[in-house]
């Protein structure tokens, strides 16, 4: 028999082929790949190890990444979605954003959100003309953790419908209804009307859905709206301020609720709205978003 003890890189069994593995990559350039995908590839081996997954099993958890690749179209990110209802957005947010300051605390930036969302004057409206729900009035502000206001920040917004659909998702709205872009003025302020958002499910017609499904978890999410801040110095903030009253709150099918982040939405029917063309039910919302000091990023959209 040939002697083959030279060769260290042939896999003999199962406890031999992580080190083999590991080796084979040894010369990667980048140091911090290295880092990401050795650790990767240690915890995925133990977890296989662990689990001891079938051939069958193996194969029938390849076509669900499969189909998660397939289900992802411009106007629909199906992986991310995946990553939102396991949980992975909102640790991979909290890592990042929570420490001991007292800033706003992230939220996933979740699979609805659109680059190149219209620019608006301070106080304009993002809904567009006939579109049903209750007027909201947000009054918002962007400081510092010395709360100090932060001028000219760029604010990205976006929410669903009060039907619960994001208007990519919806024929009967217009393109781009519902978003906007905001500057803060000379005191950190923004101000914009909008409708009072519906909690919503997920969507469900792909392989996440049928994944809920075999949980018996329901794929609803409160009522929210969904803020992008930008501004020079300051680390980029993704976050969601979420309806008091929004029913799911405490079972977010994404885990995205902190409870920082859930704001008043007061309602009125005293006839002193802000917009003279409004007359009953109204809501408002005011809240203080707090920003680090830091560089600013800026998040790639998961849908055209």
């Amino acid at each position: 028999m040939t002697d083959l003890s030279h060769l260290d890189s042939i896999v003999d069994d199962p406890d031999s082929i992580t080190e083999v593995v590991l080796k084979a990559m040894s010369e990667t350039d980048d140091a911090r790949l290295k880092q990401i995908v050795d650790a990767l590839v240690r915890h995925a081996h133990a977890f296989f190890r662990e689990i001891r997954l079938t051939d069958p099993e193996f194969e029938k958890g390849l076509e669900f990444v499969k189909a998660i690749g397939q289900a992802t179209v411009d106007d629909h990110n199906e992986v991310v979605l995946c990553a939102d209802v396991l949980g992975f957005s909102t640790l991979i947010t909290l890592l990042n954003t929570a420490d001991r300051t007292n800033r706003t605390p992230g939220a996933l930036l979740g699979p609805f959100y659109r680059g190149n969302s219209p620019e608006y004057a301070d106080g304009d409206s993002i809904v567009a003309a006939g579109s049903p729900g209750a007027p909201l009035f947000v009054r918002c502000r962007v400081v510092n953790t010395a709360g100090e206001a932060v001028k000219n920040a760029v604010v990205d917004v976006w929410q669903a419908s009060p039907v619960g659909l994001y208007e990519n998702q919806d024929p009967e709205q217009p393109d781009m209804n519902l978003r906007g872009r905001f500057h803060t003025d000379a005191d950190g302020f923004f101000r914009f009307r909008s409708v009072r958002p519906a909690g919503y499910p997920v969507p469900t017609h792909g392989p996440v859905g049928k994944l809920l499904e075999s949980q018996h978890r329901h794929p609803y999410r409160p009522a929210h709206i969904h803020f992008v801040i930008i501004a020079d110095g300051y680390e980029t903030l993704v976050s969601q301020v979420f309806a008091d009253d929004s029913e799911h709150l405490g079972s977010d099918v994404v885990f995205g609720v902190n409870r920082a982040l859930v704001g008043k939405f007061l309602a009125h029917e005293d006839g002193k709205a802000p917009a003279l063309d409004v007359s009953g039910l109204y809501y408002t919302l005011e809240y203080e978003f707090v920003v680090a000091e830091g560089t600013p990023t800026y998040p790639t959209p998961p849908i055209k």
